[in-house]
């Protein structure tokens, strides 16, 4: 009888780990779409209405990020979103280095009404699309 518990035990814990994986990623449970890198790259040249938003440290953005990026680390939207308050009617377009943390970022806006837009694969994706990169001292 023990090892038929532990074997339920096993799968019901599998099974919760592959949903906290799944809602991590952004593949479940998520209220807001998730782009490629060149699909947020048309969204800032072809939309007036986007803003860019950068949720990696204040490090990582000092050692790249794109133009008109504004930046509020992950861990600090939650108590800044009023810095967004202006943009509550636009797209935000949120990126970080390769899209985990952007997920978070979005999950946090949409709870508070406004419109993520989620990159996918992060700066790096939006490197490799040629987008324009700034470097701040």
């Amino acid at each position: 009888m023990s090892k038929k518990y532990t074997n339920i035990f096993y799968w019901i814990a599998m099974a919760g780990l592959m949903v906290w994986f799944a809602y991590t990623k952004g593949w479940i449970l998520a209220n807001f779409e998730s782009i490629d890198a060149k699909q947020a790259l048309h969204y800032l040249e072809n939309d007036n209405n986007v803003t860019l938003l950068d949720v990696r440290t204040v490090g990582e953005y000092k050692a790249g990020h794109l133009r008109d990026a504004t930046l509020i680390p992950v861990d600090a939207l939650a108590a800044n979103l009023g810095m967004l308050k202006a943009d509550k009617n636009k797209k935000i377009l949120v990126y970080c280095r390769t899209g985990n943390r952007s997920i978070a970022a979005s999950r946090i806006l949409e709870k508070n009404g406004f419109t993520p837009l989620n990159v996918k694969g992060g700066i790096i994706q939006l490197m490799a699309a040629k987008a324009e990169i700034v470097i701040s001292k």
